[in-house]
């Protein structure tokens, strides 16, 4: 027997856009970033934490506790879900009420979820899966190089995280998934392969940086999407002791023996270390046809805002508002109508696409 909460979104077309988890670390910067475009209404745990944001941006908040069985309502034009949602409530309530969705929270296994869910409900709503990383801004640098080359047959992203950046908890929660195989497309065959293996050095940006193999999102969905035969993403840190540090505790199976609760902090303690701020740096290099486009994703305000970015790229796409009819159904970012349009409106928020012919080539670390 189902006992979920009966929560209930209604669409209204001129009601405000639901941010669920509005005043997080990075739910604070897509308030800003959507305020001047939208009404809006914050949702989270503790209304009280709101308050000083919801009087900057002109926002509404309200509780939602998405771990307490009370039902939520309200009518919205769209809702963007910036928390973790493990029992698809906010997923589901969207479907149900045939509003506009966006998710920018959930790793991989999880997507793949979403998929089954919104597809057995059949979404009278767009849908947009913009979990990948950073709300889905890797998947639409890809698809402009794509878009450039005729084709993805190989995508490689690494990324470079900055350990003195803003981040939020969720944002490394995935690090609970460092002992567990994932599955990957390589060389147009799928097959099972270990986090943080095939270690690479690579330059991204000014900035020589050891990156090794993450779940993420985009590696799952590009095959599907853009026909890609080959995707892998990789992670590394700015401070090449802390890299190191993360890959002994790989190899002395610390992410296999230390996966209970009982060892969550000092899991998330290798990566989840916030400071004041940073850069976010990520290299995606795409190859077709034998020819090859590197760009380098730079966003000067850190993760929290890029991830935001997506968010609100995500909002234009299922709203319309970005120039293109809205899609129908379950859509991934990837798929953007508007490919060639991806840098200016990344440099409209203040991220530069840098994109050049592939300069440096990766070797084995």
């Amino acid at each position: 027997m189902n006992h979920a909460p009966h929560d209930q979104l209604t669409h209204d077309p001129d009601g405000p856009v639901l941010l669920v988890g509005g005043y997080g670390t990075v739910g604070a910067e897509l308030t800003r970033m959507a305020a001047p475009h939208w009404p809006l209404l914050l949702a989270g745990r503790t209304v009280a934490r709101g308050a000083d944001l919801a009087r900057e941006t002109g926002a509404t908040t309200v509780r939602w506790d998405l771990a307490d069985p009370e039902p939520f309502a309200s009518a919205v034009r769209a809702v963007v879900s910036v928390v973790n949602d493990p029992d698809d409530r906010v997923l589901r309530a969207a479907l149900d009420g045939g509003v506009p969705y966006v998710d920018l929270t959930r790793w991989t296994a999880r997507v793949q979820r979403a998929v089954t869910v919104a597809a057995l409900r059949r979404p009278t709503a767009p849908v947009l899966l913009s979990s990948a990383w950073m709300g889905g801004v890797i998947s639409l640098a890809v698809a402009a190089l794509a878009h450039e080359l005729g084709g993805a047959d190989t995508v490689d992203v690494a990324i470079r995280w900055d350990l003195n950046d803003r981040a939020g908890t969720d944002s490394v929660e995935f690090m609970d998934r460092l002992g567990l195989d994932y599955e990957i497309v390589e060389d147009g065959r799928r097959r099972s392969v270990a986090p943080l293996g095939d270690a690479r050095r690579v330059r991204i940006g000014a900035f020589p940086t050891r990156v090794a193999r993450i779940d993420t999102p985009e590696q799952f969905t590009l095959p599907l999407t853009l026909g890609t035969t080959t995707a892998v993403t990789r992670i590394g840190f700015d401070s090449a002791a802390s890299t190191t540090a993360l890959l002994a505790a790989k190899r002395i199976g610390f992410f296999r023996w230390g996966r209970g609760d009982r060892f969550t902090s000092a899991r998330r303690s290798l990566l989840y270390a916030p400071g004041d701020g940073g850069t976010a740096l990520v290299r995606v290099d795409v190859t077709h046809g034998g020819r090859t486009r590197t760009a380098t994703l730079t966003d000067p305000a850190g993760q929290a805002h890029l991830t935001a970015v997506g968010g609100l790229l995500g909002l234009h796409r299922v709203l319309g508002a970005d120039g293109a009819p809205t899609p129908t159904g379950v859509v991934l970012p990837e798929q953007t109508p508007l490919p060639d349009g991806v840098a200016a409106a990344l440099a409209a928020q203040g991220v530069t696409l840098d994109t050049a012919r592939d300069r440096t080539a990766e070797r084995a670390a």
